[in-house]
């Protein structure tokens, strides 16, 4: 029992050493985009397309992650991801434009498209339900580094040396992640997969493509409005389309389906509406800080690293939480905590005293790692073992789209605040918008859960 315990701990270990590697270059490039955009000669609230455009491609290309597993095997497709976001990452440290950097940032996602998904099912076959949560916690506790560390070594790097090296740095990480991968994860696929679909992922592509675009451009000035129009209208086509399709379709590649179970779905509706204001934090607080409080690159990271500091330190509790409270209560008081946490960042001014800031950070850092946890977990407590990998499929998919969401909805807010304000770049006023706007869409999630029967994931948490 004591091998078969150690096993599955290894195999967490390696999987969070992917999502290790995400989550510290999602942090560092956020961290950089201010000096980055003096680099490309380009407005820093523009520079959210080069987040944008790695969360788009991994939205775009998660649908067919399912499939490659079950027909290529856990280990080939997990280890070659790996190595497509290293190069992905290399190729960014090399760009002397923004364009060609949104590029390789796609090459990138499409990486990251096959980690998340396939790096999470490895963990979902490999324990029982009851210790899922213990599973899951040793996945995220590892992969929480990454945005500890990111924020202060991307100010680092890019106050003192060159903003190419935040991409470098993935190389080692990348390398040994492979190695890993390829000496301890078994190769476990499906006897058979079926058949591609192809028409289902370009349809589902464009209609995640058109959606995503029109949030990035309009009422911006980007583009014309009648191509706003038209964008909406082929991804809302697109949608339509590979609905009626997949309803024709034995295993659909997004199997809509599983909404009808009701621990999954709420977990999918509720968590979306969280992660909105999540996903546009690490866009907001940096340049808040650099462009409203006029804070190094250096400042700015060793003061958003504390966030993720927290999310670290309540890791041991979250099993506890969950077995004294429940899913239900935890994520309906909790959503509602973190949401407040949230929108205390918008009272942030440059005359706060640090000590008050990091207080506030560390908080919000505790409390969302107990809710990601738990979303991550309720979301598979009804689904049976022949549908977990189109379960990791299709929530890995809208989990990028809902963190995607987050970066327009927060950029545009900005927008319209700094121009309401009649700021030639944002002010520190603005930013309290942005974080506001988030933080009301991010409170939705604790009337969301509510949704949940109060029995709802007995079986992981062992509640009474």
């Amino acid at each position: 029992m004591k091998h078969i315990a150690e096993n599955r701990r290894l195999t967490a270990i390696i999987v969070a050493t992917a999502l290790f590697m995400q989550n510290l270059d999602s942090t560092i490039v956020s961290t950089a985009l201010p000096v980055m955009s003096r680099a490309f000669h380009a407005d820093p609230v523009h520079m959210n397309v080069a987040l944008t455009a790695y969360l788009f491609a991994v939205a775009v290309f998660v649908p067919a992650s399912g499939w490659m597993a079950d027909r290529f095997g856990t280990r080939t497709v997990f280890r070659t991801a790996i190595a497509v976001f290293t190069i992905g990452s290399v190729l960014c440290g090399r760009a002397d434009s923004l364009w060609f950097l949104v590029v390789c940032r796609v090459l990138q996602g499409i990486g990251g498209a096959m980690m998340l998904p396939v790096g999470r099912l490895v963990v979902l076959r490999s324990v029982p339900k009851s210790e899922l949560i213990s599973a899951m916690a040793w996945v995220t506790m590892p992969a929480l580094v990454g945005p500890i560390i990111g924020p202060p070594v991307g100010g680092f790097i890019v106050t003192y040396f060159s903003w190419r090296w935040i991409f470098d740095i993935n190389l080692p990480i990348g390398v040994l992640g492979f190695v890993l991968a390829s000496l301890f994860i078994r190769d476990v696929r499906e006897p058979y997969p079926g058949r591609f679909d192809f028409l289902g992922l370009a349809l589902s592509g464009v209609a995640l493509a058109g959606f995503m675009a029109v949030l990035e451009v309009a009422g911006r000035g980007l583009v014309p409005d009648w191509a706003v129009v038209a964008i909406a209208a082929t991804g809302a086509g697109a949608g339509l389309a590979y609905w009626l399709h997949a309803r024709a379709q034995a295993r659909p590649l997004l199997d809509f389906s599983l909404l009808r179970l009701p621990t999954f779905a709420v977990s999918v509706l509720a968590g979306s509406l969280f992660r909105i204001g999540i996903g546009a934090t690490p866009f907001l607080l940096p340049l808040m800080i650099q462009l409203g409080f006029h804070r190094s690159a250096a400042q700015s990271g060793l003061i958003t690293f504390a966030s993720a500091a927290g999310a670290i330190g309540v890791k041991p509790a979250i099993t506890w939480v969950l077995r004294r409270y429940g899913f239900r209560s935890t994520l309906v008081v909790n959503a509602v905590l973190c949401a407040g946490l949230l929108g205390m960042c918008a009272a942030f001014r440059p005359w706060w005293p640090l000590a008050a800031i990091y207080g506030v950070l560390v908080a919000s850092g505790c409390l969302r790692s107990l809710q990601f946890t738990a979303y991550n977990t309720i979301a598979y407590a009804d689904v049976p073992p022949p549908r977990m990998s189109a379960a990791t499929t299709l929530y890995s998919a809208l989990q990028q789209v809902s963190l995607t969401i987050g970066i327009p909805i927060s950029a545009g807010a900005l927008q319209l605040a700094r121009v309401s304000h009649g700021h030639a770049l944002p002010e520190t006023g603005d930013f309290s918008v942005a974080f506001l706007v988030v933080a009301g869409i991010s409170a939705l999630a604790g009337p969301a859960s509510m949704l949940l029967a109060k029995s709802a994931g007995r079986e992981m948490s062992g509640a009474r």
